[in-house]
C-alpha cells in the first residue's frame, strides 16, 4: 500500500515511517522544511512539501496514496482552539480526496479527551465505545474522521496516551523531569493516586499499521499499554533518578508549580486498550513508562538542557 503520512518526521511518526516501510508499505511523507524531508528520505520515504495550513498539499499527498495516517498537530499550548481548528480543517480536506475510494484514514487523537470532558463516571476506566467531549480540542477532529465512515472512507481514530514515551521523547515526561529539576523536588497532587495511561512509541507505530491495514470503517482505538499509572509513582521515579525529595502539593498551588501541565498532572485518566487489542490482535510489548523511567536515556538527554 501506498501511505501518505503527516508528521512522519516527529517523535511517533518517526517510528510510524520505518514500522509501515518494514511491513512492504511504500511512504509519502509531508514535509513543510528541509530537514524534515531530509529525515524521511534517509528513511526511506517520498516526501511532498507543505503544512497543515496548507490544504493544497494534503490534498495532493492523499491523492497520490491508498492510505492516509495523519500525525501532524500544531501543539500551540497558546491557541488550542486555533490549532484544533486548523486540524479538523486538515481532516476534512484529507477525507474529501478520500470519499467513495475505501482507503483507510487513520488519525492520532488522545485518551485525555475522555477525561477532561467528564464522559469517564469517577474511578471508571474509559474504553473505546465513550465519544469524546466535542467542546475539547481534536474532539472535532475524531469526529469529522468518524463521520466520514459511510461516505466510503475507512476511518479510525488511535487516542493515544498521554505519555507516548521512549528514547526522544520531548512530551510531558521530559517536561516534569525538567520541572523537578528547577523547582529542586518531583512533585505530585494531593494522594497522587490520579493515573495516567502511557504508551511506549514503539507500540503505538504498530498500532497505526495495524488500524492501516485493518480497522473498521469509524472505529475509535486506544494506544494505550499501561492502563494508568499513579501519578505518585512518576514523580518517585522521576525523584529518585534525580536524587531529589518527592513532595505532595495542594490543588491550589498545581497551577503555580506545574505552570500550563497544572490542569493535566491531576487528572484521573484509567484507559482500557482492551478492545482495541482484541480487534486488531495488537500487544504491547516494549517497555512500560516507569521501566523507561528507569532507563537513562531521559536522564542523560535532559541533562545538557
Amino acid at each position: 500500500m501506498r501511505v501518505f503520512v503527516t508528521g512522519g518526521s516527529g517523535f511517533i511518526g518517526s517510528a510510524v515511517v520505518p514500522e509501515l516501510i518494514g511491513a512492504g508499505h511504500q511512504v509519502v511523507g509531508l514535509a513543510r522544511s528541509d530537514t524534515p524531508a531530509e529525515a524521511l528520505g534517509v528513511a526511506g520515504a517520498d516526501v511532498v512539501r507543505g503544512d497543515l495550513d496548507d490544504l493544497d498539499s494534503l490534498r495532493h499527498g492523499a491523492a497520490l496514496a491508498d492510505g492516509v495516517i495523519h500525525l501532524a498537530y500544531n501543539h500551540d499550548f497558546t491557541d488550542m482552539a486555533a490549532a484544533a481548528e486548523a486540524d479538523r480543517l486538515a481532516v476534512e480536506a484529507i477525507g474529501a480526496v478520500l470519499a467513495g475510494s475505501d482507503q483507510p484514514f487513520v488519525i492520532a487523537s488522545g485518551t485525555l479527551g475522555l477525561a477532561l470532558g467528564g464522559v469517564v463516571p469517577a474511578g471508571a476506566v474509559g474504553t473505546e465505545e465513550m465519544a469524546a467531549d466535542p467542546a475539547l480540542p481534536r474532539a472535532a477532529s475524531e469526529a469529522a474522521a468518524l463521520a466520514l465512515a459511510p461516505s466510503g472512507v475507512r476511518s479510525s481514530s488511535v487516542r493515544l496516551a498521554p505519555s507516548v514515551h521512549g528514547a526522544g521523547d520531548h512530551g510531558f515526561v521530559p517536561m516534569l523531569i525538567d520541572l523537578a529539576r528547577r523547582a529542586g523536588a518531583s512533585a505530585f497532587v494531593g494522594d497522587g493516586a490520579n493515573r495516567w495511561p502511557a504508551v511506549h512509541r514503539l507500540d503505538a507505530a504498530r498500532l497505526f499499521r495495524l488500524a492501516l491495514e485493518a480497522a473498521p470503517a469509524g472505529s475509535r482505538l486506544h494506544g494505550v499499554g499501561d492502563e494508568g499509572v499513579p501519578f505518585r509513582d512518576i514523580a518517585g521515579a522521576i525523584g529518585r533518578r534525580l536524587d531529589l525529595p518527592v513532595v505532595s502539593i495542594s490543588p491550589e498551588e498545581a497551577d503555580t508549580h506545574f505552570g500550563f501541565l497544572g490542569r493535566l498532572v491531576s487528572v484521573d485518566n484509567p484507559t482500557s486498550s482492551a478492545r482495541t487489542q482484541e480487534l486488531l490482535g495488537w500487544r504491547p510489548v516494549h517497555p512500560s513508562l516507569l521501566e523507561d523511567l528507569g532507563d537513562d536515556h531521559y536522564f542523560n538527554a535532559m541533562a545538557g538542557r
